[in-house]
């Protein structure tokens, strides 16, 4: 008996060895499955260049590079700049950690290269953000999508972007009188409110694209609220919510998350945080 359960076991941990928190062909990534597709010569691309494309994978490898190193994996990004796909993935192979980011989303009229990054970030929030977490029993290695924005705007983004001069960039963006109120409720200096505006802007950057019809707003919160906490990919306007609040979130960027401990290293209503929280349109606290 003891030696069918670990043939049992084995089969199981021999399946979890490539895994995918997304479809690799973009089928099922970082958007639901969808049939956009912009070629590099698409008429309709936006003005994102294939410099500009490698240019932020390279300065977000660089920070989290040694940070996956640490926990003993090895960062992969797949640079698909000739692929048309709209969307982004996460796998893991044994300790090999790979993102696939695809040229036609970084080509998509929506989205801004502070969008795209975002992206990369929410793809690296599949393998670093913490619970809560989806997958098989053998095998759950992965954020769902939700924490994943959350991670990508809470830890990630900041992480990458803070040593940016972020009160001048955002000086050069229009920012919604009720994003930028509300990163003044949040933090102090004006560094730390740039960089929640920037953040606020890069997820609105992605609403568009992630409702797929209408424009979600900063001042429209999705009302909703689980049951259960949903692992698949939430409402547009509940995604926006989510970057806002990650944004938001006080918690520093070293604090770390934790594979099991949904509470651990972010903003929680139940240790008395009122802004900066998992949205309940997707999170069951």
């Amino acid at each position: 008996m003891k030696k069918l359960i670990l043939f049992v076991f084995l089969i199981f941990a021999s399946r979890s060895f490539v895994a995918n928190a997304c479809d690799e062909n973009g089928n099922s990534g970082y958007l639901p499955e969808n049939d956009m597709y912009i070629s590099v010569d698409d008429k309709m691309a936006g003005d994102m260049t294939e410099a500009r494309f490698n240019e932020i994978i390279d300065k977000i490898a660089a920070v989290y590079e040694p940070i996956v190193r640490s926990k003993r994996g090895k960062l992969k990004v797949n640079r698909k700049w000739k692929d048309g796909t709209v969307n982004a993935s996460a796998q893991r192979s044994g300790k090999t950690w790979i993102v696939n980011m695809y040229g036609g989303l970084a080509r998509h009229a929506d989205v801004t290269d502070d969008g795209f990054a975002m992206v990369v970030c929410h793809e690296l929030g599949h393998h670093l953000g913490g619970a809560p977490k989806v997958g098989s029993f053998f095998n759950k290695w992965a954020s769902n999508e939700g924490q994943s924005d959350y991670y990508g705007s809470s830890k990630c983004f900041r992480r990458v972007y803070a040593n940016d001069d972020n009160v001048a960039i955002v000086a050069a963006m229009e920012v919604p009188e009720f994003a930028t109120k509300n990163c003044m409720k949040a933090w102090s200096t004006q560094d730390d409110i740039a960089l929640c505006q920037r953040a606020a802007m890069a997820g609105k950057s992605l609403s568009k694209l992630l409702a797929r019809s209408g424009t979600p707003k900063f001042s429209t919160p999705d009302s909703s609220v689980v049951t259960r906490t949903n692992h698949r990919h939430p409402a547009g306007q509940c995604r926006l919510d989510t970057y806002f609040q990650g944004a938001l979130c006080e918690k520093d960027v070293t604090d770390e998350v934790d594979n099991r401990d949904a509470k651990k290293g972010v903003c929680n209503r139940s240790t008395g945080q009122k802004i900066g929280n998992r949205p309940l349109c997707w999170y069951k606290p």
